[in-house]
């Protein structure tokens, strides 16, 4: 087949996207079958609950800006599967990556690769084939039988520990901490962030038993920033030390984030030789989809999906917007804990517009459950049939609109911005 007739995105589309195989055998085989092109590449490894795609982001954003080439590999993605591999930031052309699809297949038509499998797999293709410098690798879920574990590291992170994919991980911070801390390997620096006291004593310990450095953050979160609201978005200025810090992703969350970058460049620039001072500069311009992203100016679209992520998104909001207050447009999946979420909008949602999330093979709350559980917590709330005919009816109104709760419904509503525009110019 030739690769004009090999749509890379249909091959994917067609294998199993939603079952998960837990353990590194067949992505090993997988790799193998590639020629194992992990093998050319220097990986900085990221697992946690919350914060991987920001952190990615900034480690991105820095390595490029010191002059490496950068490879971006993370999940999921919010409108097409390509945003998962990036390459200087950019997410990679259709026709490489078409081209390393269509290889992979045909070296692996004697596996049966999940898709997860075969993505992690093709993104070490692609960072070959580009000759990148640094690569991020964002775990999936979990971490010790996630497959981007089936690689060498240079550097491994762990940004934060929360309960969430408690099915697979375990219902304990601690449970969840030693599945997170299965990407520790010998000889490797951990940098961590905020950690809760039980899951930093799995992971330390860890750390201990293999006889490797652990550092978490120098200082604690900065509390004095100057936020500044821009038309693309929100950007802001804090001291870090003795340094004044440019960046481009808003938040307290982001400050806390930075704190494990900022240890991660200073280890890399001495082993590496490079500048940190010129790393640091690239995090102005740094962005992140679907993490308090202003995408026009009465609709801000989050993908906070859990009680963690939106405790830090609510947070981010007071501090960035104080006192103003958002219609809500909110969707989720059975498996998140709306009971724990919805009541963190209390200070920042004035009602809600509930809408149904559709993806194969995976239940969510009708519209219906969550406009009772609102209810009874003394919101006013309606619902629509999908995102963009929620943002559609939310903008007519007279507050600003923020879509939450669901990467899914951050991605649809992203995708829908064209068929938005004429709504979102009524006021």
């Amino acid at each position: 087949m030739s690769t004009a007739s090999f749509d890379g995105d249909s091959y994917i589309a067609s294998l199993n996207m939603f079952g998960i195989r837990l353990g590194l055998e067949n992505v090993k085989k997988l790799f193998a079958a590639a020629g194992n092109p992990q093998k050319s590449l220097r990986f900085i490894h990221l697992a946690g609950t919350n914060g991987k795609g920001s952190t990615g982001a900034m480690l991105e954003c820095a390595l490029h800006s010191a002059g490496f080439k950068t490879g971006f590999y993370t999940s999921p993605h919010l409108i097409d599967v390509r945003e998962r591999f990036r390459v200087n930031g950019r997410t990679v052309s259709k026709e490489l990556f078409d081209a390393q699809a269509q290889k992979l297949a045909a070296l692996s038509k004697d596996i049966s690769a999940t898709y997860f499998e075969f993505v992690t797999v093709l993104a070490a293709m692609i960072f070959k084939r580009e000759n990148c410098d640094f690569v991020i690798w964002e775990t999936g879920m979990g971490g010790r039988l996630d497959a981007t574990n089936a690689v060498d590291t240079t550097v491994s992170v762990i940004t934060n520990i929360a309960l969430d994919h408690q099915q697979h991980l375990g219902d304990t911070h601690a449970a969840i901490a030693g599945e997170k801390a299965g990407i520790l390997k010998q000889g490797v620096p951990l940098f961590y962030g905020e950690l809760v006291p039980e899951a930093r004593a799995v992971i330390l310990a860890r750390a201990e038993e293999l006889g490797i450095t652990a550092q978490g953050p120098l200082e604690s979160t900065p509390d004095t920033f100057e936020a500044q609201e821009l038309e693309t978005g929100f950007i802001q200025r804090f001291p870090y030390q003795g340094k004044t810090i440019t960046l481009g992703l808003p938040g307290r969350m982001q400050r806390e984030n930075f704190r494990i970058v900022y240890n991660v460049l200073a280890y890399l620039a001495r082993e590496f030789d490079f500048d940190p001072d010129k790393a640091l500069a690239g995090l102005a311009a740094c962005r992140w989809p679907a993490r308090l992203d202003k995408i026009e100016e009465r609709l801000i679209v989050d993908g906070g999906h859990n009680p963690d992520g939106i405790r830090a998104l609510t947070a981010s909001l007071k501090e960035l917007l104080p006192g103003e207050k958002f219609t809500v447009v909110f969707g989720a999946f059975k498996d998140k804990d709306v009971s724990q979420s919805l009541p963190l909008y209390k200070e920042i949602a004035s009602e809600f517009i509930m809408i149904p999330n559709f993806e194969e093979g995976r239940k969510c709350h009708t519209p219906e459950e969550l406009i009772a559980l609102a209810n009874s917590l003394g919101f006013p709330a309606s619902a629509a049939l999908s995102g963009a005919e929620a943002v559609e009816k939310a903008l007519q109104k007279d507050k600003r609109v923020l879509v939450s709760g669901s990467l899914f419904l951050a991605g649809e509503v992203l995708a829908a911005r064209n068929k938005l525009e004429h709504a979102l110019h009524l006021r």
